[in-house]
């Protein structure tokens, strides 16, 4: 069996910790690893790196990649690139044609989907339910996992089940997306409708049956080799695989699964996941809370203290603070679209931006000025680059940096300083054996991350 994540997603729902250019999938919350890394543990198994595919965009493919192998260096090189965003119906085909083209997958072999950004426990509930996928896969069945819901959830997709006697399997009658509160008590009661996760399990052979007969989008694109459908496939629609396959198939079937499972589409769904303390709080951070209860309360570095609070969220990042009643928190989505109409800075990136070198945070800016402390890993340079609009001051605070500037190098240690003056091409490196930290300030009439011309770049950036 073949697994292949979904990495791609930029959902909002959790601003302001999740960003357009930093999505829930690379956030830890509460744990030390990522959602995405606890997806990729979910299936890895030391030594067998070949069974497991990431699939992104270029946007967060370096993202990616480091997260990967902080687990196992050899994940590094299960990275795909979909050449555009076209949502996760030609994501999946894409997919699914590089194993078959690329690495030689059998037509006959079982491929399981999954998202990047959801928590189940126990997993071994999950895990021990896979050989079963896998004989129900070959049986030319399209598989999707469906979760007993527990309460009456309105954020969640629903799938019916009935059950097949002929076949002893639970077959889905239809599907329903995100149902008002009436009808998902309705649901609940019935006891035959289960959560949609989006885990689906096929073979190959079964995919491109179904979307022979399901899926006039995608059917000339499902019949192209690899390497044609990377080149023609910006020009394919943007569908869902659920709108573009499952939901118009009658060759779906599902195995319910009974566990604590959540997509954490919201910060309500990040509350129930979590463990409370004896007031029913979920803290995470520097908190202090008194007389406060059923809260959830998230500090990234400042203090946050509370009195006599009752059903709140509350989410602090360098930049933002959220405030918001629990039961309301679906509308963060509708909240984000009305920052972004505002052009506001802080739905878009976080002061602290992850780059393939290492990241940088924006301590101080103002009107000429931007002051940032920039982290860059050992072995790792920036891009050989230059400013038409601000000259730079760098100041090395731990560490050895080896600098271009021009066509002069050299190396500067802790508490040395150079000065680079506009339009001059110079290069930053670390090439010691611990991170390299600096201050840097920008001084000039313009200090925007587009005044960056890339002549030279070893992780392959397009020049800006």
């Amino acid at each position: 069996m073949k697994s292949v994540i979904l990495a791609g997603g930029s959902g909002t729902r959790l601003w302001p910790l999740s960003r357009d250019a930093f999505p829930k999938q690379f956030l830890k919350i509460g744990s030390e690893w990522s959602l995405l890394q606890q997806t990729i543990l979910r299936f890895f198994r030391k030594g067998f790196a070949e069974d497991l595919l990431i699939i992104t965009n270029s946007e967060y493919y370096h993202l990616v990649r480091a997260q990967a192998k902080a687990i196992d260096p050899a994940l590094e090189e299960r990275v795909l690139v979909e050449p555009e965003r076209r949502n996760t119906g030609p994501a999946i085909l894409f997919a699914v044609k590089y194993l078959i083209d690329i690495e030689n997958v059998g037509l006959d072999e079982t491929i399981l989907i999954t998202p990047s950004d959801q928590t189940m426990q126990p997993e071994s509930a999950f895990i021990e339910l896979l050989p079963q996928v896998d004989v129900l896969a070959k049986k030319d069945l399209i598989v999707i996992f469906g979760v007993t819901p527990d309460k009456p959830e309105t954020g969640y997709g629903y799938l019916q089940a009935s059950f097949d006697e002929k076949n002893s399997i639970y077959k889905v009658a239809h599907f329903v997306e995100k149902p008002p509160l009436e009808t998902a008590k309705n649901y609940l009661s019935q006891g035959n409708y289960l959560w949609n996760s989006g885990i689906f399990a096929f073979t190959s052979k079964t995919l491109f049956m179904q979307i022979e007969k399901c899926s006039p989008e995608l059917k000339e694109a499902s019949l192209m080799p690899y390497q044609e459908l990377q080149s023609h496939f910006k020009n394919l629609a943007s569908i869902s695989f659920d709108c573009a396959v499952v939901e118009r198939s009658s060759e779906i079937a599902t195995l319910p699964l009974a566990l604590a499972w959540s997509d954490l589409g919201s910060w309500d769904s990040v509350f129930d996941a979590m463990d409370k303390d004896h007031n029913h709080n979920a803290k995470i951070g520097n908190v202090h809370a008194v007389d406060t209860k059923n809260s959830l309360i998230y500090s990234s570095k400042k203090l946050i203290s509370t009195i006599g609070l009752e059903d709140m969220i509350i989410i602090e990042t360098d930049d933002a603070l959220f405030l918001g009643k629990k039961g309301e928190s679906q509308k963060v989505k509708a909240l984000v679209e009305e920052l972004k109409k505002k052009q506001s800075k802080e739905v878009q990136e976080h002061s602290t931006m992850v780059r393939p070198w290492g990241q940088y945070s924006i301590l101080e800016i103002g009107p000429r000025f931007k002051v940032k402390r920039i982290v860059v890993n050992p072995g790792q340079k920036l891009s050989l680059q230059l400013h038409y609009h601000r000259s730079e001051h760098w100041v090395v605070v731990t560490g050895t940096a080896k600098v271009t500037i021009g066509e002069e190098e050299k190396l500067l240690h802790e508490n040395e300083s150079v000065y680079i003056s506009k339009s001059t091409l110079h290069r930053l490196e670390n090439p010691g054996k611990v991170p390299l930290e600096m201050i840097e300030v920008q001084v000039g009439e313009y200090t925007g991350e587009d005044d960056i011309v890339r002549v030279e770049d070893i992780y392959g950036r397009r020049p800006s």
